[in-house]
């Protein structure tokens, strides 16, 4: 195994509709140069199949990621071309000795994205089951960045309960909630917007949606100078 130059960011993608906001910000972590560790976990294969039509492969994820990073959000291939992957690594979500199973390994943080209620109650009660749940685990325990984008509606009292352990905890609660201020005019500006918001709160830098600049109409000109007006 390669020796990296930067230590990577961990993206976890558990089974929550949403791949889209997933594939999204795993290109922003890409285009900022930053290195990533991807975990996916099993029920996200089944979303993933059916948002997409990809099934993804332990042994050929390399090919089915790139084919993943291609689509937009509205689900045509080629929409993005020639994601970078050399700067990903991947891990089995069934890999318990994984390199970021062990506080020891060197990551800034970890994303998941989106978060279940499912991989929400496992990480809240640390039960740590599969990867994807014992690499946040590791992360709450060594104080690191880790920013859980849930992505489910309505929210049960159990969940928020779950939610608000995760907050206390030290986590980022992400709720995967597309804003209109910024002008959007497909569906890949509102996934874009949740994306950006995710990596905001990792501190990485990106251009992924319009900010708030403190004047009202922005968002009408910005749809009239692309043309959705």
């Amino acid at each position: 195994m390669t020796e990296r130059k930067r230590t990577p960011w961990v993206v976890g993608v558990s089974g929550a509709s949403g791949t889209p906001y997933a594939a999204s910000v795993l290109r922003g972590l890409l285009a900022a140069g930053e290195d990533v560790d991807l975990v996916v976990s099993r029920a996200s294969r089944l979303t993933l199949l059916d948002e997409t039509g990809i099934a993804f492969r332990d042994a050929h994820w390399r090919d089915d990621l790139a084919q993943w990073l291609a689509r937009g959000a509205d689900g045509k291939p080629g929409t993005f071309q020639d994601v970078p992957l050399d700067d990903v690594r991947y891990w089995g979500a069934g890999d318990l000795a994984a390199g970021p199973s062990s506080g020891s390994y060197p990551v800034k943080g970890m994303l998941i994205v989106p978060a279940s209620t499912a991989c929400v109650a496992g990480v809240a009660l640390g039960l740590s089951k599969d990867l994807l749940q014992r690499v946040a685990s590791v992360t709450l325990k060594e104080r690191r960045r880790l920013v859980v984008a849930v992505r489910e509606t309505p929210l049960n009292g159990q969940t928020l309960k779950h939610l608000v352990a995760l907050d206390e905890a030290g986590a980022v609660v992400l709720p995967a909630s597309p804003a209109f201020y910024a002008g959007a005019t497909h569906i890949q500006d509102l996934v874009d917007f949740v994306a950006g918001r995710v990596l905001d709160a990792a501190g990485v830098p990106h251009g992924l949606y319009r900010r708030w600049e403190g004047e009202l109409g922005g968002g009408s000109r910005s749809r009239e100078a692309s043309g959705g007006g």
